[in-house]
């Protein structure tokens, strides 16, 4: 594997584990959400989950081609809260997703990986929606 490769594996490693982190960080505030305010975003918790599923395996899938081992350790998980903080939570979880996906786009673009680089832009428009729909869950739109 060339440097080059070894540098977008481990980016995409990176990503890889942020998606597994966010995977059990939603379903667990799907799980755990109680309150009034539950009933309006328990099922966008889970849709979003099964989004970042997608992610993790195309990841996967990518490491893969590139000659690299796929992580199966996820990034830092948050727990517990309101349902107020589990949003405020995961629209950090977001952030930091859109800030690394375009870092890691720029990357990919740098070394003529065109391909992943598509996936990558993908990825970041449906985190950018996520975002939003935390963002909105919140009063912040």
């Amino acid at each position: 594997m060339s440097e080059k490769q070894k540098k977008i594996v481990d980016a995409l490693n990176q990503d890889r584990a942020d998606e597994l982190a966010a995977i059990v960080q939603y379903l667990g505030h799907h799980y755990t959400a109680q309150g009034l305010e539950s009933v309006a975003v328990v099922g966008m918790f889970k849709s979003i989950s099964i989004d970042e599923m997608k992610h993790a395996e195309a990841l996967g899938e990518r490491i893969a081609y590139l000659g690299g081992q796929p992580t199966t350790q996820p990034s830092k998980i948050m727990t517990g809260g309101d349902v107020k903080k589990m949003l405020k939570d995961d629209v950090a979880s977001e952030r930091k997703a859109i800030t690394n996906y375009k870092a890691h786009i720029k990357l990919c673009e740098q070394a003529g990986e065109i391909t992943t680089r598509t996936l990558l832009e993908g990825i970041l428009s449906d985190e950018e929606g996520h975002e939003d729909q935390f963002l909105t869950a919140l009063g912040q739109r």
